[in-house]
Formats: C-alpha cells, structure tokens, sequence
C-alpha cells in the first residue's frame, strides 16, 4: 500500500517536464480551491446552515505559526481552552470546546478522520508543524454536520491541506525561542505545470527544552503531494507524517512542588535502595513515528453534480521507555529471585510500551447542488488494527526473562460503516430547511494480558442513528437567523472499558443564533442547550500513562451562550473579540464519601469553566508591517465532578504580541517575513490543566473510612517567546 501510494504521488510529480510560462490567475486559482472544497464541502458548515462555526485560514495562521502545535494556534476561537504538559505549546499539547475533551472533538484531515481509532484521541505532536501545510479549517461547536469517524461532542475540526500553488515557489523558515526552541521548515511547490501538474511539499525540524524540566521534544515532519488537474478533475496523492521523541512530563506537580519548585519533572526519578534520589533517567521518552498516505479524486460533472471519494492508510508505531523503581517481578510476569537466602520479589527495570497500528479508511460523497437545493450522501468504511505489547529492556533481577522479554500482549480491532444524507433546501425567498441524517456502525474487539497481571477482553458492536434538523431565516441577504437540533451517539474508547464497564453517551443538542455581516462588521451570536444521557466525564483522574481517565455520569447539561466578532474599527484597525457563557452541570451526582454514597445534588462538570474570552486587537499601519495582541480568558474550573475546594484551577488572563514585518520582493527573493511572538506578555503565573482523584483511607481506624483528597497541577510558562523568519525564492 505505501510503496503503491509513493509510486502515485512519484509518477503524478514528473508526469510533465515542460513547464509554461509561470503566471498565478485568479480564475485558475479560484477554479483549483473549488476543486479542491469538494473533499470536504460534505463536512462543512456554511451560512445557509443553522450551525456555529468559524474559520480559520492560511493566512490567519501565518505570522503565529512559529513552531507550537495546531491546538495552540486555535487558542483565540469561542469556547476554546488549550494546555501544554511541556507548558511552552510545543510536544503534547490538548485542546477543549465547551469544557469538551480531544476525545469529544471530532478531527478529520481532507475529509479522512484523525482521531486515534481506540483512544479517540488527537495526538498533535505526531504531526509537528502540520499548520505549515494547511490550507483552511473549520471548526464547528455542537454537534454540527455529520462527520467522518466518531461523533462530535463538543466540536469538529475539519482540515484542508494545501491547495495547490499556480506559480513555483521555495520556502525557507527558521525560528528560535525561549526554552532552547528550535525550527527550521523548508516548503517547495512546482507551480502548475502545463496548467495540470503540481507537486509539492514540506520538511520539518522543531527541537525544544520545554519550560518543564527535562520536558524536550525532538520532532521530525514531512508533506509530500501530486496532484493533476483539469477542468473537472483534480486527482492528488499525499503522504505526511511526523517522529516524536519527547520526554515524558505528563506527572504534573502537586502544591507543595508548585509552590516551590514548578518546573519540576517526576519522570525518570532513580532512587536507591536506601530511598535517596541519586538521578534521572535520560532516556524516560516517548519514541512514535506516524506516517499516513492518501488518495483524493474530486470529480465535476455537470454544473450541479459532483463527487469525492478518498483512501487512506496510516502507519503508527512507537513506545513509551520507562524507568521503574522497586516494579514487582510478578507484573513482568518473572519468578521471584532468591539471594543469599532472601527472597526478592521486587527489582528495579526499564520496560518499553509498545503500540504498533494499521488504520485504513474509504470514503466517497456525491453532492447535488441548484439555487434551491444541496444535497449530500456519503459513506465511510474503515478498519483498524492495533497490537500493544510490552518488552523488558533492563533489570536488576532478571529473573528468569529471556532476550526480548515479553510480560503483555494483546490487540484492538476497530470496524466502522456509517452513512449520511444531507439536505438544504429553499423553502422561500426567506426560508431554508436543513435534514441531516447519519447511520453508524462500529465492532470493536480487544483481547489479551495487560499491563499489571490483568487480562482485556471486549467485544462490543453499536448501531447508532444521528438525526439532524434545523431552520435558517434570512433576514437580509447578509443577516440570518437559525435553530436547530442534532442527535449524537457515540461508543467509549479503549480506557473507559479498562477502568469498568461503560455505557455509550447520548446527546441532544439544541443550538439557536444569529449572523451578520456588513462592509465593516461580521457578528454572529448563538445560544446553546447540550442535554446528555450517560456522558462520560473526565474524573479528573489519570492512567499510568497519563491518559484522562473517564466514567458514566447519568443526566447531565451545557447551557452557554458564544459571541463572536470581527470588527473593522478603521482602515488600520481591526478587532476581533468573543466570548462565552455557560453552565456545566451533572444532574443529582451520587459519589462515596467517607464510606457513604451521597448525593451530591447538580455539581459541576469537570474542566468546563464557566467563562471563557478571546480577543485579538490588530493594527494594520502599512502592508509591511502589523502587530496583534492577542488577549484570553479562562475562568475557574473544577478537575474533578464533586465540586471539592481542592479541585479548583484558578482563573487566568493572558495576553501574547504578535508582530509581523514583510520586506520584498528584493534582488534575490520574492519576499522576506520576520515574526516576533512573544507568549504571557505579563509573566502571569498559571496552570491551564491538572488533575484531582480520591481514594479511601481503611487502614488510619479500624472502625471509619475517611476519602482522601489528592491534586497535581501541569504549570505552564511565563513569558517567552519566538522569533521567526520567513525567506520566499
């Protein structure tokens, strides 16, 4: 399949070698974006829909793109909230929308979903400086369209990589920062060859120290594309992937730590067998390599019928190596060690985590589309294939391992077939009507040892139907008013069924707005209500690989409300500011305190702050030169679900200066850029993530059982920045 796909990509490259006089037309270009839309225009939101949504361009990611990760690029949009657990935004970096998760955010790339098949999760930093290759996103809040891959609960992000270039270009990018960040990015396009063929790409290095200790990131990407063209076809050829080596900083700090010495890393601790600490582990990293490969034809018929289909594989392999003080012999699945006598049950040891993947998916769309009518079907098939396994590298007893010791095996097995229909419709000169119906299926099967002694076996299959309905009024022709409803179901991921015996979650969401645009002002302001039956909520604890451990919690809400804006205030100046308002709520939350269940009454959701505000202020004084500050917001927010004092993370208010100054074209380029971002412009002292967890204490008394409380916190950085600059041949 690979060698097939690079053959593609190969042939599509150097399919014509005679090139024609280098011109970019704006109808080529226009014509070459519509092409390329018809991936995605399934996935997509637009005005005439009752759904919130913002966009995101190439250009808006330009000057900010400096070698931090996607998720921390979308900072500034509605009822987002990101963190970083190196704190800097560079290595594992995490995104929410509405206090919703990366598991709830459903991602698709070119219309093939992202979104770890058994985790659910998005893993940003298999894919370093991925923002330099993309061409739009956009990013629905709710349940939004049906989508490829899971359901969204909370938001989609839908991404388009580069369209293509008309004219060929090279692109030099080199940036340095705080926290010994390095970056060097080198982009290249043929331009149109023969107005038919492009081929095009990017290679990456981003180096990082992180602002937690030890917290280091060494990341390695690549974008490689062909493409052909015509009139009414576009057929591209991709392949992207990236290598990630970081050290692992996912522990946190706890608050005596946080208050003195907050930067500090848990991971790799070494002790003796007096209990001293005597080191560090150099190697306590986590080592993964993802590589994906896609086949798009996007197809014109007529003036009104189009259709998509796109192939996809992706490759992931890679581990977590590990330090284990004192780790029991048993786990590994080794004997005891007898020496001198004593029995040794215990030894300390270096293990390796093992996941190895395979992931391949087919999609296809047909779209119908006349002044009154758009109407979309698709379908996705995929399949997944993962092994976990862990290897022994080194121990002090080893017992009776052999070479290579294997102590857990086993595998994931993930299929999908889903199914969607969608319809606009013209009612009248006001009126649109909007039905989006979406038909799932998913099997998935897990069986084998774990880590720990334990044992998996899932085998588990759901059928899920997700309507969607919904009414736009157009008040004007750039004034609309919309309501509607959507219906998502959805399955728990691997670690819901390792920490018990989860249910699927429902949600019904209720979503009504307004929108405007005018020659200096677009607004839009949306009310929402999400009621949802068994949500699976982040405990606010953690997995020994730092995964969000999750659970069922019965009835439960999100009423908020999101404005957003973008405002010309003059020729120079441009403001674009947004808000939202919510209530988070579980129903009647029962929880075992000192021995006792008790009802807690309406407790708030974990990590769903009540209050969250972006801001970006833009001065514009030439067309070389412009500078933002971009302002954010996030209120107090609760880690864990049973509303305790301890579990708070504090309100925080930063505010980052972006400036951009464009030189060119000169003598030997076509342009120069240089870029100055500097984050926490006041040094605020803050933490965006942490965790909370609770056990009982059965051993202090004989007679009573007291719940403990515990909480670790994941620091981020004061202020640093990154310098940047950009040289285009």
């Amino acid at each position: 399949m690979k060698t097939t796909v690079f053959f593609c990509v190969c042939a599509l490259g150097i399919s014509s070698l005679s090139a024609q006089e280098e011109q970019a037309k704006d109808s080529l270009n226009t014509s070459l974006i519509s092409l390329e839309e018809v991936s995605v225009a399934g996935l997509r939101a637009n005005d005439k829909q009752p759904i919130p949504f913002s966009e995101v361009t190439k250009a808006d990611l330009k000057s900010r793109n400096l070698s931090q990760d996607l998720p921390i690029l979308l900072n500034f949009l509605p009822s987002v909230v990101t963190t970083s657990d190196a704190g800097a935004g560079i290595g594992y970096t995490g995104i929410r929308v509405r206090g919703s998760d990366a598991t709830r955010v459903n991602v698709t790339i070119n219309g093939i979903p992202y979104n770890d098949a058994e985790s659910q999760g998005t893993f940003w930093v298999n894919l370093p400086d991925f923002a330099s290759s993309v061409e739009s996103i956009q990013l629905q809040r709710g349940v939004g369209t049906s989508t490829n891959g899971s359901s969204a609960f909370g938001a989609s992000l839908n991404i388009l990589t580069d369209a293509a270039a008309p004219a060929a270009y090279a692109e030099i990018t080199n940036a340095v920062g705080s926290f010994g960040t390095l970056r060097n990015t080198l982009k290249f396009s043929t331009g149109l060859l023969n107005d038919r063929v492009e081929f095009s790409g990017r290679l990456a290095k981003i180096a990082s120290d992180g602002y937690i200790d030890r917290a280091s990131s060494d990341l390695k990407s690549y974008f490689l594309q062909g493409l052909y063209k015509d009139e009414n076809t576009l057929i591209k050829a991709l392949t992207f992937g990236g290598h990630e080596v970081t050290y692992q900083s996912w522990f946190g700090v706890d608050p005596y730590t946080l208050e003195n010495d907050r930067t500090y890393n848990f991971a790799g601790e070494i002790y003796n067998e007096n209990g001293d600490l005597t080191g560090y582990y150099d190697n306590q990293v986590d080592n993964y390599r993802q590589d994906h490969y896609q086949l798009h034809w996007n197809q014109t018929y007529t003036n009104n019928w189009s259709s998509s289909v796109g192939l996809n594989y992706t490759y992931g392999r890679g581990y977590y190596e590990e330090y284990n003080n004192d780790a029991s012999l048993a786990n590994l699945r080794l004997d005891d060690v007898v020496l001198g006598g004593a029995t040794q049950s215990a030894t300390d040891d270096i293990t390796r985590k093992w996941l190895d993947n395979d992931f391949y998916v087919l999609t296809a769309n047909a779209q119908y589309n006349v002044a009154e009518t758009n109407l979309v079907l698709g379908g996705l098939y995929s399949t997944y294939d993962g092994d976990h396994f862990g290897k022994l590298i080194w121990a002090r007893f080893a017992s009776n391992a052999q070479p290579n010791h294997e102590f857990y095996r086993n595998k994931g097995e993930k299929t999908e077939v889903s199914f969607f229909g969608k319809l606009t419709q013209k009612i009248n000169n006001k009126l649109s009507g909007y039905v989006d119906l979406q038909f799932r299926n998913i099997n998935y099967t897990a069986t084998g040892t774990v880590n720990d002694l334990g044992t998996i076996d899932i085998d588990d299959s759901f059928n899920f139907f997700n309507p969607k309905f919904g009414l736009t009024y157009a008040a004007s022709e750039n004034a609309q008013c919309y309501i509607s409803y959507a219906k998502a179901q959805r399955e728990p991921n691997r670690t819901d069924y390792e920490n018990g015996n989860p249910r699927p979650e429902v949600l019904n969401d209720f979503e009504a707005g307004l929108r405007k645009k005018s020659a200096r002002a677009q607004w839009s302001a949306n009310l929402y209500y999400m009621r949802y039956k068994d949500q699976l909520v982040l405990t606010g604890g953690i997995d020994d690989v730092g995964a969000p451990i999750r659970e069922n919690v019965g009835d439960s809400y999100r009423l908020g409300i999101e404005l957003d804006a973008k405002i010309a205030l003059n020729d120079q100046w441009l403001w674009q500011p947004n808000l939202t308002l919510s209530q988070n709520k579980n129903k009647d939350f029962n929880f075992e305190r000192d021995g006792q269940l008790v009802n807690l009454g309406d407790t708030n959701i974990s990590y769903s702050p009540n209050v969250v505000a972006g801001s970006n202020i833009v001065f514009v004084p030439s067309t070389q030169f412009q500078v933002g500050l971009l302002s954010k917001f996030v209120g107090e927010q609760y880690m864990g679900n049973i509303d305790a004092d301890l579990s708070k993370l504090s309100s925080y208010f930063l505010n980052d200066l972006n400036i951009q100054y464009n030189l060119g074209p000169i003598s030997w380029a076509k342009g120069i850029s240089f870029y100055l971002l500097v984050n926490n412009l006041f040094n605020v002292q803050f933490e965006s993530n942490g965790y909370f967890y609770t056990y009982n204490d059965t051993w202090s008394s004989s007679t009573q059982v007291t719940t403990i409380e515990g909480v670790g916190y994941y620091p981020q950085a004061g202020t640093n920045f990154l310098l940047g600059a950009t040289i285009r041949l």
